[in-house]
């Protein structure tokens, strides 16, 4: 029998992820347990692409303690598959500070990976476990009650499109890679939004449940390919590719704004978002994230550091970065291998 989960503050470690200058020349500073009234629009996108560096800010006077337990096995970067507390208080309160966290200039980026992936995890569970998620949800408070309610609500659409079926018994033949930078990422976006008039969150929205932001680096059963999988045949369409690499992240952000064009999405996004994918879960879904990204543009940072989990016979397997599997493996062998992918025993799994 596992251990009850214990606190554990988060490792430090060299920064990587969004550098903190990009918030704190912001002064975005969020209380850990209240939203403020975020800024909106399209100057603070920009401002998040264009504050120049600065010196890192002090530790965040509040550090989020994670839950952990004894003998979790660590991936290769030494980070473990993030635990939900049983206690629905727990799951609420933790999931605030997390928020909160992830929203604060003060948080040290090396922080912002762990606390991406742990606000991810809750919500994958939330959204399965609709008795847990039914006592969390009065216990958030009234400012970060939407958030919550969106994010849930948003994995709750892509599970509706694969109930019934069968969870594969196999891990996929991807790669798994550390995507381009958050503010580089956030500056294609807009671009494409300038070029188009697709609303940069709805770009956002597609590429994040698309490849996770480009860490998806593989074939899909459809034969779509790159950070927005396309088809190479849609690729190859006058006015979509035009002749770029389908690989290129940069590439492949303004070709799915043109494509959503091109399949109505300036008149009706929704209709856009069906051709991209046939499925009204799909589209609802995406314009739930692009809701976030619009109402606080503070929320791509949580968004930025998720990871790619796959569901399967086994559970939901996180794949972390530097998963590469050339082929198709038994999901039994790859646990064998990679211990840590697991989901921990215990309630909500």
């Amino acid at each position: 029998m596992p251990q009850p989960p214990q606190p554990q503050r988060l490792q430090r470690g060299r920064p990587w992820g969004v550098p903190l200058a990009v918030l704190v020349g912001l002064g975005l500073v969020l209380p850990a347990c209240r939203a403020a009234d975020p800024p909106r629009g399209a100057a603070l996108a920009e401002a998040l692409i264009l504050t120049p560096p600065a010196a890192p800010a002090a530790p965040a006077s509040t550090v989020p303690v994670l839950p952990t337990t004894p003998g979790l096995p660590r991936a290769a970067d030494g980070r473990t598959y993030p635990l939900v507390p049983a206690d629905p208080r727990q799951v609420a309160e933790l999931l605030v500070q997390v928020e909160a966290a992830l929203r604060d200039p003060a948080t040290p980026a090396a922080d912002l990976p762990t606390l991406g992936h742990q606000q991810q995890v809750i919500y994958r569970v939330l959204a399965r476990e609709q008795a847990l998620d039914r006592q969390v949800r009065p216990l958030i408070p009234t400012p970060w009650r939407s958030v919550v309610e969106r994010h849930v609500d948003a994995r709750r659409e892509f599970l509706a499109m694969h109930r019934g079926g069968s969870r594969p018994t196999a891990v996929p033949a991807w790669r798994i890679i550390q995507p381009e930078p958050a503010a580089n990422l956030l500056r294609y976006y807009r671009e494409a939004s300038q070029e188009t008039g697709i609303p940069w969150e709805v770009v956002a929205g597609v590429n994040l449940v698309e490849t996770g932001m480009g860490r998806i680096d593989g074939i899909s059963v459809a034969d779509a390919r790159g950070p927005m999988q396309f088809l190479p045949t849609t690729w190859a369409e006058p006015g979509i590719g035009k002749g770029g690499d389908i690989r290129d992240p940069r590439t492949a952000i303004h070709a799915a704004a043109r494509y959503l064009v091109r399949r109505g999405g300036l008149r009706d996004i929704r209709k856009g978002l069906w051709g991209y994918n046939n499925s009204d879960h799909y589209g609802r879904a995406v314009l739930l994230y692009a809701s976030l990204l619009r109402d606080d543009p503070r929320a791509y940072v949580g968004l930025y550091n998720w990871e790619i989990h796959f569901v399967t016979s086994a559970g939901d397997l996180w794949l972390p970065v530097g998963y590469d599997q050339r082929q198709r493996l038994p999901v039994a062998t790859f646990l064998q291998r990679s211990p840590a992918s697991a989901p921990p025993s215990g309630p909500g799994w």
